[in-house]
């Protein structure tokens, strides 16, 4: 690799890991995975501030890499089954708290993705906040990031 274009990835790099900002709204820490190469599915998880002093709610997504794109989450049913849901009134963002969004809980669903997630590749993705209308972000693909890397526990829902 040249000079030049390892110096172009570092940039690219950097800009990928700071925040997204829109409004009072902060995304950090953004992902996507995707099960397996030949997976039509595939999510991101991500950390949501919300800065300001108005509550918020995250109300939709959009991404042109898949045919749908979803706000879900995991319940479980009464025979004790962990199921993923669509949460169609989305997930709410009071003033100064955040939107943990992480493996095994709150997501954005990616389906009938149009190609493989492939590792070090970006997925552009919209989001919409009740107030803060919306967001874009460049979501970098991890498939090797493990569940409990970043999005930990103590960062709260």
């Amino acid at each position: 690799m040249s000079i030049k274009s390892t110096l172009l990835a570092g940039i690219a790099a950097l800009s990928l890991a700071a925040p997204a900002l829109a409004g009072n709204i902060e995304v950090k820490d953004p992902y996507a995975r995707s099960a397996a190469m030949s997976a039509m599915s595939g999510a991101a998880f991500m950390m949501i501030h919300n800065t300001g002093e108005t509550d918020d709610r995250l109300v939709g997504a959009a991404s042109p890499v898949a045919e749908k794109v979803e706000l879900h989450t995991h319940k479980e049913d009464d025979m004790g089954v962990m199921r993923m849901i669509h949460v169609e009134e989305g997930f709410p963002l009071p003033a100064g708290g955040k939107i943990a969004m992480k493996r095994g809980g709150r997501h954005v669903m990616f389906m009938g993705l149009k190609a493989p997630f492939e590792q070090g590749d970006t997925v552009p993705l919209t989001l919409t906040f009740e107030t803060a209308g919306e967001m874009s972000v460049e979501v970098p693909v991890d498939l090797e990031r493990q569940p409990m890397e970043g999005h930990g526990h103590d960062m709260g829902d």
